[in-house]
């Protein structure tokens, strides 16, 4: 018979049963906060790789079995029949996996038609999703255009909604188009990174033309919209203020837009104009750049950059106009929509991906990937 002076020196695990009590982080040693994040770190890093690793087997799966079908296809010729008795078989031999609906079939051979063994297991494409692959076939034209989107989608996390947003908004021929003196006025590093984050034309299709009258009701709307801004405007910018206030010897002026690069370690002015594009512009921009570099950025800042968006510019002024500059300064146009019908190369005869989606909702293709 155990009794208590017995069990007084026991292991609670040696006992049949217990609720021992969770000790208090009041009670914690002094290193235990740096064990804790050490061992969180490590699990969320496991995780991701986890979920990378099956991403990508899945990938490689996807492009294997529509390999499969093209090869049979090419050499016995056959219809669509036969993927619908595919899929039928698959989820058959298959109960417990998702994915297999003729539709989802036909995506496979699309898939692999277009990307090579090589390509698919490289990054970025093998760490897509598979929506993001349905996007990039059934939105873009090459493979050149694919790869491109792919590696931003990767870099900057977009979610496939975002992605198609992008593609649609032709982010590939507006990224880095900016007339800039960065070259000139930027070490080299620095200028081609500058370049890169800008756009020519910024696409503000959250901006109802019809309530606009003047810059200032134009950067209500911005702001009124200011997380589709600063998608708009690419990764790194953190928005910092509208209406800057400066006092430059006792004279008062606003700075439309204000914010700060993450990864350039520098503040950026915008200046937004509903016309087209002056020289003069360019003299205040060039004030309140000097102001923020004097008054608000840090030792450790690198130089403001300036940018000023219109409505329409000429391009050849606007190059002449930012060489009288030492500053990094810049100019791009905004409008509101892609106004041009889209070319060949971003139309598709494959189904949307709203439909799949729909089918999806069905139950038809079991849970979908993440987005």
């Amino acid at each position: 018979m155990t009794t208590s002076d017995d069990r007084a020196g026991m292991d609670p695990s040696d006992e049949g049963a217990s609720f021992p009590p969770t000790p208090a982080k009041s009670l914690m040693p002094d290193w235990y906060p740096k064990l804790l994040e050490s061992v969180s770190n490590r699990v969320s890093q496991g995780r991701a790789r986890a979920i990378l690793a099956a991403n990508q087997e899945l990938i490689t799966t996807y492009w294997a079995v529509g390999q499969a079908i093209l090869a049979r296809q090419g050499e016995e010729g056959w219809g669509t029949r036969v993927i619908d008795r595919l899929s039928v078989d698959l989820r058959d031999r298959f109960p417990g996996s998702k994915g297999f609906s003729p539709r989802n079939l036909k995506y496979m051979r699309s898939f692999a038609s277009v990307w090579s063994e090589e390509a698919i297991v490289q990054a970025p494409l093998a760490q897509l999703p598979w929506y993001h692959q349905i996007a990039l076939i059934e939105k873009v034209g090459t493979s050149e255009t694919r790869l491109w989107y792919a590696a931003a989608a990767v870099e900057n996390g977009w979610s496939r909604n975002i992605l198609v947003h992008q593609i649609e908004t032709r982010l590939h021929e507006r990224s880095g188009k900016a007339i800039t003196n960065f070259a000139a006025a930027l070490p080299p590093l620095d200028s081609d990174l500058a370049q890169q984050i800008t756009k020519d034309p910024y696409i503000f299709d959250f901006v109802g033309l019809t309530e606009l009258h003047n810059e200032r009701e134009l950067e209500h709307q911005l702001i009124k919209h200011v997380e589709k801004f600063l998608l708009e405007l690419g990764q790194g910018f953190a928005f910092v203020g509208e209406q800057v206030r400066l006092v430059i010897g006792g004279d008062e002026f606003f700075a439309d837009l204000l914010f700060y690069h993450l990864k350039l370690r520098c503040y950026v002015v915008i200046e937004l104009k509903a016309g087209k594009f002056d020289p003069a512009y360019l003299g205040q921009l060039g004030m309140y750049m000097a102001a923020v570099d004097d008054l608000v950025a840090g030792p450790e800042d690198n130089p403001t950059i300036g940018l000023v968006l219109c409505k329409t510019k000429n391009d050849v002024v606007a190059e002449y106009a930012v060489r009288g500059y030492k500053s990094p300064i810049g100019v791009a146009q905004w409008q509101s929509a892609i106004i041009e019908s889209l070319p060949k190369e971003f139309t598709s005869s494959l189904p949307s991906i709203e439909s799949l989606e729909k089918e999806l909702s069905d139950g038809s293709l079991g849970t979908s990937p993440s987005r």
